[in-house]
């Protein structure tokens, strides 16, 4: 079989690949505090360049063209995928529980049955508790939370909550003017972004070996309002106009493959017969 079909057919999974990431960044396009993700498409030249120095055998030699041509893939291919942390833009809302980060690299913990997680979605809610969680259940966690293991908790007399710049939550004493210290919201930095992995309801595992240690002085936290998406709509839908011609180019590149493979195959019998 002609290599030109598996080449066609590799380029055309990429795209493929392409257009999920597309259509889940868009899906996500009014998703508070999601963040873009992005994947790598590397072409031949590109995977030539990084791996000729690797090669068995030396460069500019017959041995190691016959190699390169044996084991590597000119087809279009994915060769990495990352998530864009760039902030998004600041919307005010009415829930003086809202929260967003101004600063890149900041999140909010949370914690879930699989253990503490990070996010930027803060549209928080008090429960029938009191305590401070997001809207999936989550329970937000303050500053001294592995030293006391105790959630932020508001009780029904805390009518009127303010929240200063650092995550310093402060409740009014009742039937007074006068406002009370309550719990600090914990606000985070992963040592390495990169080691950040995404898994759903806008959250995400840390897999490198880090203490949490909340900031204290991190002046990102806006009471009063959400971070949107930092996806942008119409880029999204220009990369998918442009994915989608070069699925139909790809197709059209097996197609002409295959009915070339047809016709050598019954010129092939004909001659034979």
């Amino acid at each position: 079989m002609q290599s030109g079909y598996y080449s066609s057919a590799a380029g055309m999974v990429t795209q493929f690949n392409r257009l999920d990431t597309i259509a889940n960044n868009l899906a996500n396009v009014n998703t508070v505090g999601f963040k873009e993700d992005n994947l790598v498409v590397g072409d031949f030249m590109r995977l030539y360049k990084e791996a000729r120095d690797e090669l068995p055998n030396a460069n500019q030699t017959k041995e190691a063209a016959q190699f390169l041509n044996r084991a590597m893939n000119k087809a279009p291919q994915v060769v990495d995928s990352y998530t864009d942390y760039s902030l998004g833009d600041m919307q005010k809302s009415n829930n003086s529980l809202d929260m967003a980060l101004s600063r890149e690299g900041l999140f909010f913990l949370v914690k879930t049955p699989e253990g503490v997680r990070f996010t930027r979605d803060g549209t928080f809610i008090r429960d029938e508790q009191g305590r401070l969680i997001t809207k999936s259940g989550y329970e937000v966690l303050p500053s001294d939370y592995f030293e006391t293991k105790q959630p932020i908790t508001l009780s029904q007399e805390d009518s009127i909550v303010e929240i200063d710049k650092n995550g310093q939550i402060y409740t009014n004493i009742p039937n007074s003017a006068n406002f009370t210290p309550n719990s600090k919201i914990f606000v985070a930095q992963p040592e390495n972004i990169a080691f950040l992995k995404k898994e759903g309801n806008n959250l995400y595992r840390y897999d490198g070996e880090q203490e949490f240690v909340s900031i204290e002085e991190s002046g990102a936290v806006m009471q009063g309002f959400v971070e949107k998406s930092n996806v942008n709509a119409v880029k999204m839908m220009t990369q998918m106009i442009e994915t989608n011609r070069l699925v139909g180019m790809y197709q059209k590149a097996m197609d002409s493959q295959m009915n070339d493979m047809n016709r050598d195959a019954i010129e092939k019998i004909a001659r034979k017969s």
